[in-house]
């Protein structure tokens, strides 16, 4: 081992750093990363990954019954007596 493989070690750690710091200010340059059965973002810059979807996985389905909301407001003429 030499002297020069730790310091290009620490070097480039500094500069995942810099440049994790830079889509801290920016964003990351967020593109589609497939892998077996998932899907994630993921940065092409700093290699930031999100925790991403299982496309495998049968989606849950709910089904949601909202009741219609109706507001009435009162004409000018009833508001006035």
């Amino acid at each position: 081992m030499t002297p020069m493989q730790p310091a290009s070690g620490i070097l480039a750690r500094a500069a995942e750093g810099v440049q994790k710091f830079i889509c801290g200010l920016h964003g990351h340059d967020a593109l589609l990363h497939f892998e077996q059965g998932r899907m994630s973002l993921q940065c092409t810059s700093c290699g930031y990954e999100t925790p991403g979807w299982d496309v495998r996985a049968e989606p849950e389905r709910t089904v949601v019954t909202a009741k219609p909301r109706l507001m009435q407001i009162p004409l000018v003429h009833r508001r006035a007596a």
